[in-house]
Order: C-alpha cells, then structure tokens, then sequence
C-alpha cells in the first residue's frame, strides 16, 4: 500500500450469514460469556485465571495478592478487543449484560491506571520497584499493547472514550521514558506487541507521535550493542524466565537485515506485522524488503499446510526449514493468528492474492482448529497427528492434548481467538483508490464511498462448501469502482460471469480477476471456483511428508479422525487413482463436508496374525486390505470421543 493510502480507513464488511456467521454469533453468545466467567475464576475444573481479580487488587476494590502469568493483564485486555468488535456489529438487546461487564473493567482498569499513566497489575501489586527494569522478559509494554488494541476496539465498537483516554495517558507515558534523548531509556519489549497497537492507536486519535514511537520501538530492535544484554547486566536485574538468546526475541539483528523468520513464533509474526504496517505508512523501500523476505522464509520453508507455524515446543519457536514434524507440532494458535494478521498486511501493502491466500489457508484450518465448535474448549498446540496412548505415555509430547481444554493457566489463545474470529469482517476486503480487493469470500455487505455517495455492496455465498460467490450492489454507484475479485491459488477453471454472461476470469500476475464498471443495482457478478479434491504433497525436504499425501478441497484442510476409521491411522494407505468424492453432511460436526474414499489398511500386532515386533521377507510387499475412508475438515477434529487424528496419510504407490 502506498504512503498516500497508508491509515485510510479500510472497508470493514458486516457478516450476516453463512460459514463466519456461525462464529459471529458463537463468539457473541458463547465464547465472550463463557471467558468472562473464566477470567473471574467461575468455571469449576479449570485453571484459575485471577486476570480480573488482578484488577480489582490493583484499583484498591479488595486485597489479595497478585496470582498469575507475569502477562496475565493481556488476557482481558484481549477479551474486551473481542468485547468492543462484538458491540459494534450487535444489536441493542445482544449487548445489555456485555456491556455491564465491559463498564466493571473499563472501571477497573481506569481506576488502575497510576498517576503517571502506568498500567500493570503484576507491578502495581506485585512489584513495584520492579518497573521497567526487565524489558526483555517482563512482558509490560507486551500487556499495554494488548491494552491499547482493546482501547481502539472499545472506542470504534462502542463509542467508549473512557478507556480510549487510558490508552493515550499510558502511550504517552511511554513515549517520555523510551527513545533517544536527555532521560529516555533506549530500550524495547522483549515481546512484540507494543508497535503495531501504537500504529492502531495513531490511526484513530490522528496523533503521529504515536507513530514515531511505534517506528523507534522497530527501528531500534537488535542494534548493536544490544540492550537486552546491557540490561541483565545492570545491578538489581532479576531474571523472569532466562532466557538469553537474542535470536528468541528477534533482537540479533536490525529488522532491516533479517532474512530469515526465527526464534519464538508468536513475537516475530507480531513484530513483522508492525514493519508492514510502518512500511506501509512510510513506502519505505528497505523495510518492505525485508517484511517480503520474512514472510517468504516463514510461508515457504517454515508452515504446515494448515497455516501453523512455530513447530517447536522448545521455546514455542521456529525450527529449521522444512522441519515440520507432524505428532510433536506446536504450531501454537496464537502463532497462527500472527501470520493472519501478517499476511492481511502484506496484501494491502502488496495488492498480491498470494498474501490473501495464506490468510484464508490459516483462517480456516490453523485458527479455527484451536476452538471447538461448542466455543468453550481449546487447544493450545495444533498437532497434525495424533495418538493417544502416545500422548499420554511419553513426556516429550506432553505439549500435545488430545482432548480440548476448558483454560489455560497461560491463556493466551482462548481471548487471542475471540478478538480475531470477532473481526474477520476486517479483513474481507481492502481498498486501494477506486479498486476494491475482495480477499476472502463470505456472506454480508460491505459499504464504501464511491465517487460522492455510498455504495453498498452484497456479497453471497456458501463457500467454502461451495463456490459460487455472488457480488451485487444495493446501490447505484455515482463513479466508476473496480472490483478485483481473488482467484485463490487452488483454484482451477475458475468461471466469471457479469449478468449472466461470462466474461474474462484472467488474472495479471497479481492474482485477482478485475471488473471495471459504474456498477448499478441490476448488476449481479458471479465467480464460480470448482470446488475438487486434491490430492497435496509435501517438499521431499520435508521429512516427516515424504511418501505421504494430505486432501484438500478449497481453503480447507482434512484428516482422518478415529472416530470415523477406527484406530491404527498410521497404517492406513491411499493409493494415488483413489476416487476421492465429496458429500455433504449435514448432520455431522455441525455440517459439513467430508471426503470418502476407498484406502488401504495394513495388519497389526497379534490381529494379523503375527506376534514378532519385527519379521524379515524377501522382499514382497505386505498385503494391504481394502477399508472405506472418511475425512473430515482439520478445523473440526477432536470435538467427538477422544482418538487418534492424521492430516498426513501414506501414498501406496508414492512418488519416489
């Protein structure tokens, strides 16, 4: 995007039916009620949060003491972003008692906030000699930026100034201790958060000092000498976690020469959306180069085909290329709602599809995973393979559940999922002069201005279970707009008709089909994505793929679930001419669609006959029996009777 359109006010589509509907209204009447509850520590069985407890300690409502993660203010922080997104689209009647418990933590928050603009409970009560003397691992500016998205959702969803005006007094706050000059310390966070929240909070108060502070906090991250490393050697330093390794917190070198993703998962994603969004501001030419390195080296050689990222579970972070195991994935949620936000840059500062691409490849597979469809239960970990007895058996996949959890002691992913499946309208679109890029498909209106009026636009579909979608204005548009519509990277043969009649579907190297017209109300536009399953295969330097095959059918996902096919996934087998067919159930998880397919079953253990853990041959391979498949979309595993679960199925017959 360039410097000119850069803080524009983007289209935010409403969405009132369809695939996302589903968890408009499930985020709105389950997940935001159910966390409220867990935050105050109401839900029998699960891990005690004390998030909201906190609070009250640090406003002087009651006394106690501080309990909880060094981070743990962000976990409400993100609820209440999730809060105001859900306000803002909600009608009066939906928001009485969620507005009630908005106003008790916009209280509480207020009420928190120290004379001079500080906000943090864990300081506040905990330790407060303590302040801004551990950047790299206290997580502080982490929390404010967690706070200050939450402002800018508040004030934008619900006209609250109240807690906009916190937001301000704590960045302003910011702003006089850290930088260059007479008094100011030169440091940043350990975790990035802090600079893009400051981008946000620039864009809707108009204030460029914002801004400059977000472009400082990016500008002076890993300079030499580096600060993390003068400030554990300061007298009075009291280490948090230990961890030492620069690399861990993208602070080894200046962003501007990084060229590879690396260390902990969710800080890097966070830090390389602000550098979008700072390039984007500025057109700067060096750091949009390296935003496009690092978002190479990550969608390229670090990404499971469901968008996780991060598949370490040693420090959460990047492993090497094309190293993606699939039972012992991290693949944290949180991580994928990173590169989301990433990649959602990337297109509009690029106006390139295969940014979009990536957004909806992890939207709807490596984001959606980590919440069950009952909107109460999560995961953590994304796992790509699953066995249970495994899990259960060995310590080094103690990171991996195969059950959901009801919280999380460090419950970072449950709100992270609220506040972005509560503003995917957001991200339908952008906008670039009089070009509008459609970069995901769903069903809603999306309003702009055209020429001097508004324009309405209705977007209809049932994608992703089919893929017809239907664009038609609901008002007549006074200039002429161009719609430049998406043709996803899967999409083969794709069909374009205006009116009934086709019309060219071509794309330039961008990606997007573009109609240019002064669109009227008789005017219906429909993209058809034949929606087949295909078979997927890994890079050969991916070695935990190699031999194996994935399905996918349009933006989605599948895999093999124990309840559908019984135990003993990894000797299942399908072989290359396999007809693959998709038939749509609606009565199962919800709805969907699944992919049957005849495959092949090995035999096992004492049930083939055999007792020896290993036998010898001369060479002819085992016999395989025959065995119906059902494969059911990524997303929706583990929301029946615990068992195993494999995305990757071996291909008799593999490429060699």
């Amino acid at each position: 995007m360039s410097s000119q359109d850069a803080g524009l006010p983007q289209p935010v589509a409403t969405i009132d039916g369809g695939f996302w509907q589903r968890y408009q209204v499930l985020v709105r009447d389950a997940v935001i009620p159910y966390q409220w509850k867990a935050m105050n520590d109401e839900i029998p069985g699960a891990p005690k949060s004390h998030s909201v407890e906190n609070f009250r300690i640090a406003s002087g409502a009651t006394k106690g003491a501080y309990e909880g993660m060094v981070f743990q203010d962000s976990d409400l922080a993100k609820w209440l972003e999730a809060a105001g997104n859900v306000l803002g689209v909600s009608r009066p009647e939906e928001q009485r008692e969620l507005r009630a418990h908005v106003e008790e933590a916009v209280d509480l928050i207020c009420r928190a906030q120290q004379p001079d603009g500080y906000v943090n409970t864990y300081f506040t009560v905990k330790d407060p000699a303590g302040r801004w003397k551990n950047l790299r691992e206290a997580h502080e500016m982490y929390c404010a930026g967690h706070l200050i998205e939450a402002g800018v959702s508040l004030f934008r969803g619900a006209a609250n100034r109240r807690i906009l005006d916190v937001c301000c007094r704590l960045a302003d706050h910011l702003e006089a201790r850290f930088g260059h000059g007479p008094g100011k310390v030169p440091g940043y966070c350990g975790h990035e958060e802090i600079e893009l929240a400051l981008v946000k909070l620039a864009r809707v108060t108009g204030e460029p000092r914002y801004l400059r502070l977000a472009q400082y906090f990016v500008d002076e991250r890993g300079r030499s000498p580096s600060y993390f490393e003068q400030e554990s050697s300061a007298p009075g330093f009291t280490p948090i976690f230990g961890i030492k390794s620069l690399p861990y917190y993208q602070a080894h070198q200046p962003v501007r020469q990084q060229k590879d993703a690396v260390g902990h998962a969710v800080r890097a994603v966070y830090l390389y959306s602000a550098m979008a969004d700072l390039a984007g501001e500025s057109g700067e030419a060096e750091l949009t180069a390296a935003c496009d390195r690092l978002w190479e080296s990550i969608t390229t050689r670090k990404m499971y085909i469901t968008g996780g990222i991060g598949a370490s579970a040693h420090l959460e972070s990047f492993g090497a290329d094309y190293d993606l195991p699939n039972d012992i994935a991290y693949a944290e949620t949180c991580a994928a709602i990173g590169l989301f936000l990433f990649s959602s840059r990337m297109a509009r500062l690029h106006d390139q599809a295969k940014y979009a691409d990536v957004m909806e490849q992890t939207l709807y597979n490596g984001i959606i995973s980590g919440i069950g469809l009952d909107g109460v239960s999560y995961f953590y970990v994304n796992p790509l393979e699953v066995v249970p007895a495994v899990c259960d058996a060995n310590g080094s996949y103690r990171h991996v559940k195969y059950r959901r959890q009801p919280w999380y002691g460090c419950a970072c992913c449950p709100p992270n999922i609220a506040r972005t499946l509560s503003s995917v309208g957001e991200h339908v679109y952008h906008r670039r002069g009089d070009t509008l890029f459609a970069d995901l498909y769903h069903e809603g209106t999306v309003s702009l201005m055209v020429g001097r009026r508004p324009l309405r636009l209705r977007q209809s579909t049932r994608y992703p279970w089919e893929g017809t979608v239907r664009f038609q204005p609901l008002d007549d548009a006074e200039a002429e707009l161009t719609l430049a519509l998406r043709i996803p990277g899967w999409s083969r043969g794709q069909e374009l008709r205006l009116n009934g009649k086709p019309i060219s579907s071509k794309t330039g190297g961008d990606g997007y089909a573009r109609i240019r017209r002064r669109w009227t109300v008789s005017d219906v536009l429909e993209l058809s994505l034949p929606l087949t399953v295909e078979r997927v295969h890994a890079d050969p330097r991916v070695r935990a793929d190699y031999g194996k095959v994935a399905l996918q059918r349009g933006p989605l996902v599948y895999c093999l679930e124990e309840a559908d096919n019984g135990a003993s996934l990894s000797q299942v087998a399908l072989a290359p001419d396999a007809r693959l067919e998709a038939v749509e159930r609606p009565d199962l998880l919800g709805g969907i669609v699944t992919v049957k397919a005849r495959g092949l079953h090995g035999a096992h253990g004492e049930e083939g006959g055999r007792a020896d853990l290993y036998t010898r041959s001369s060479g002819k391979p085992a016999a395989l029996a025959a065995r119906d498949l059902l494969f059911i979309p990524y997303f929706a595993w583990a929301n029946r009777a615990a068992g195993e679960m494999s995305v990757w199925i071996t291909e008799r017959g593999a490429r060699t």
